[in-house]
């Protein structure tokens, strides 16, 4: 049997592993860096870049299956109940403003960065620049989807897209470093 699939249940039993109280603890703590991550603004061209979506997509790959998409749904049910997780705004109707499909890309991402690293994906390198770069993706085809809905496609490209291209590359080549780097140090 190839050392691939002994592992495999290892990594899963390793997360299921952990008492509830620890997952809780997990769980808000990810919140609150998701959102301290959301208020860093750190000057870029052309627009300032903010570490949240990269962030993101750390946590879900660290957290794995189940304790990511906890932990990304009670960072959009704090948002929605009116607390400042979000990089500007807070409530409901938040949620149903422009960024809202970013906000959904963000769930769904974590979920996929969880299922990739919980499956033992992102061993490689390969694996994970192909699993950053399809969080990324589905971030912004969310996010973009949704926006064009209200402005058009155009507005979309050149306003949710464009000028977070530099900052975007950036970030996924950090949280994919920072990944590795991890997984590296982590005891085998």
């Amino acid at each position: 049997m190839p050392a691939q699939a002994k592992t495999i249940p290892a990594i899963r039993s390793r997360q299921n592993a952990l008492p509830m109280p620890l997952k809780l603890a997990a769980a808000v703590l990810g919140v609150c860096v998701i959102a301290a991550s959301a208020h860093i603004a750190i000057p870029f061209w052309p627009v300032p870049m903010t570490m949240q979506s990269g962030t993101i997509l750390l946590l879900g790959a660290i957290y794995g299956s189940g304790l990511a998409e906890a932990t990304l749904a009670s960072y959009l049910v704090a948002g929605a109940i009116g607390l400042p997780v979000f990089a500007s705004g807070a409530g409901l109707a938040y949620l149903a403003g422009p960024t809202a499909g970013y906000l959904l890309g963000f769930f769904v991402a974590a979920s996929l960065m969880g299922f990739a690293s919980s499956r033992g994906l992102m061993r490689g390198w390969t694996g994970t620049i192909v699993a950053f770069l399809a969080g990324i993706t589905v971030i912004y085809g969310l996010g973009l989807a949704w926006l064009a809905l209200q402005v058009g496609w155009n507005k979309a490209l050149a306003g949710g897209l464009v000028p977070f291209l530099p900052a975007e590359a950036t970030k996924i080549a950090m949280a994919i470093l920072l990944y590795r780097a991890g997984h590296m140090l982590r005891p085998r």
